[in-house]
């Protein structure tokens, strides 16, 4: 889907000069044991459309949120305030308020060029709640805040799937577009889904497995991929499904997370699509305190399955070179350990010799691609999880149907 076939406005059809522009974003990030930001991807995603902005005359106030209540990484945006600041061209203000009187004296007293952080939304009960954008529109923080602003800009694809008031209730009260994460996110997800640039193969691993299968659930039988390759537990998930050796260590583990629910579904995908799944020929494992690869049927029963192994980098290297697009989801291995960030990095490193389009979903492979240097060789790094398989799924999301409804509500400056 083309920028000029897009359903909803993008920041092409307003003039932001002078104008106050609410900008919501989702930097939402893993929070580790200290309290600290562990991954600043979503942060720094952000940082373009922003920047943009502050370019074309408009001062920005940013609306985001983190964690959920009663989670662990609950918390304020105080320290992401401060990794924000460091892509963002403008000296950015955070204000521990989100629509109270200090929020909205800040906000008024904003100038061009100013950037600002609200506080965490989900602090307010309302936003925790999702509801139909008719509903959202008349809840306070929309009522507060949409009377300080000229236009609204979501640039958070990954909750665009949410019906939350930050999302889907201030398009209905002011005009608004697509930021440019957004935009770029529909695009290269509309061509996939539109089979346009065919094969394409889906590269899934990581720890995620209940996404995975609902994510091959939707792109096999659709045809939307045409073949998956599978690693890091995911694969371990389908080579037990095949009855294939993975040793007690490893079954374990997977007992140990439940994911042997998932069996059945597995079992079901391979009975229907086999021939387009690959799993792992050979892995990896620790023995000795080294990395150690072997066959399948070398697999001990005292070391967890690690990695995948050299064997299987090739197959799916040799897969990867007769596609004409490529998403990748999650590590191919226990990459916190580096030992084991091998068959990630060779994976990565084939992609990147392709002529492929492609596409890294997650903040790990992103680091990998920047630790190996072909980061600028990645078409385009994806913030969704759960968003990315519902638009993929063809489910409607709310945060891109109102921009929908916005569009034909208010004429743009355009």
């Amino acid at each position: 889907m083309k920028r000029d076939t897009l359903p909803f406005y993008t920041m092409d059809n307003f003039v932001f000069d002078g104008k106050k522009v609410l900008l919501r974003v989702d930097i939402n990030s893993p929070i580790d044991n200290a309290g600290n930001i562990s991954d600043e991807t979503r942060i720094r995603s952000h940082a373009e459309t922003i920047n943009e902005l502050i370019d074309l005359g408009a001062s920005v106030s940013i609306l985001a949120h983190q964690g959920r209540p009663g989670d662990a990484d609950f918390t304020t945006l105080e320290a992401h305030s401060k990794m924000l600041q460091k892509h963002v061209k403008a000296p950015l203000k955070y204000v521990d308020d989100l629509f109270g009187p200090t929020a909205r004296e800040a906000i008024k007293s904003m100038n061009q060029g100013d950037v600002l952080l609200l506080e965490n939304a989900r602090f307010y009960s309302e936003e925790n709640v999702e509801k139909v954008p008719e509903v959202q529109a008349k809840t306070f923080l929309v009522r507060y805040l949409a009377p300080l602003f000229s236009i609204y800009v979501n640039d958070a694809f990954a909750t665009a799937h949410r019906g939350h008031p930050s999302l889907t209730g201030f398009p209905m009260v002011m005009p608004s577009a697509g930021g440019r994460l957004l935009e770029k996110e529909v695009e290269f997800l509309s061509t996939v889904s539109s089979g346009s640039s065919k094969p394409c193969i889906f590269v899934l691993g990581g720890g995620k497995v209940s996404d995975s299968v609902q994510l091959m659930e939707t792109l096999l039988p659709t045809g939307m991929a045409d073949k998956v390759l599978l690693t890091g537990m995911i694969s371990h998930l389908f080579l037990i499904a095949q009855g294939k050796k993975v040793g007690r260590a490893t079954l374990k583990i997977m007992e140990g997370k439940g994911l042997n629910s998932l069996l059945p579904r597995a079992e079901s995908l391979l009975k229907k699509y086999g021939e387009r799944i690959m799993t792992p020929v050979d892995v990896a494992t620790l023995k000795s305190g080294a990395r150690y690869e072997t066959g399948l049927s070398g697999v001990g029963d005292d070391a967890p399955i690690y990695d995948v192994g050299e064997g299987t980098v090739s197959a799916y290297c040799e897969e990867l070179k007769k596609a004409k697009t490529v998403m990748m989801r999650g590590p191919a291995g226990f990459i916190e350990d580096p030992r084991f960030t091998r068959g990630s990095e060779a994976l990565l490193r084939c992609l990147v010799s392709t002529n492929a389009k492609s596409l890294l979903g997650g903040g790990h492979l992103r680091a990998i691609s920047e630790k190996l240097g072909v980061a600028d060789k990645i078409g385009y790094f994806s913030t969704g999880g759960g968003a990315f398989i519902t638009f993929l799924s063809g489910e409607k999301m709310p945060a891109l149907e109102v921009l929908i409804t916005s569009a034909k509500k208010f004429k743009s400056d355009k």
